[in-house]
């Protein structure tokens, strides 16, 4: 799978275990420009080096594997999580046409817990 977005925060490599290494990468996507999504990913073992030459704002595209798994408590309730691992990221090169054009991360980000009740125009 594969997605593209605007770096938005890069975390530092966290040695988890002695054998086990990961890192994040908070991605700004926005589809519709007005609700930008911030998407956690994750890169593991030698794949960390992966986010060492992006730089907060850049445009990328992230190719990644999305994983699942159940998780059991000791009262025996299962929960399920999902991960999305990053396997490769590459910088796009910014035309001069998008440079120009309104892009989607100049929009400030929409407070929707404070709007009003008589402001429900929301499709959903």
């Amino acid at each position: 799978m594969e997605i593209r977005g605007k770096v938005h925060e890069i975390g530092a490599t966290q040695q988890v275990t002695e054998s086990f290494k990961k890192r994040d990468l908070i991605v700004a996507y926005a589809e519709n420009p007005q609700f930008v999504e911030y998407i956690r990913f994750e890169a593991t073992q030698d794949r960390v080096s992966i986010f060492d030459n992006l730089a907060v704002g850049d445009d990328i595209e992230v190719s990644f594997n999305l994983r699942g798994r159940p998780w059991t408590n000791k009262e025996g309730v299962t929960t399920y999580f999902n991960s999305l691992v990053a396997w490769r990221v590459t910088k796009l090169a910014n035309t001069p046409q998008q440079a120009q054009a309104p892009g989607q991360m100049d929009m400030p980000p929409v407070d929707i817990a404070s709007s009003g009740a008589d402001d429900d125009d929301l499709p959903f």
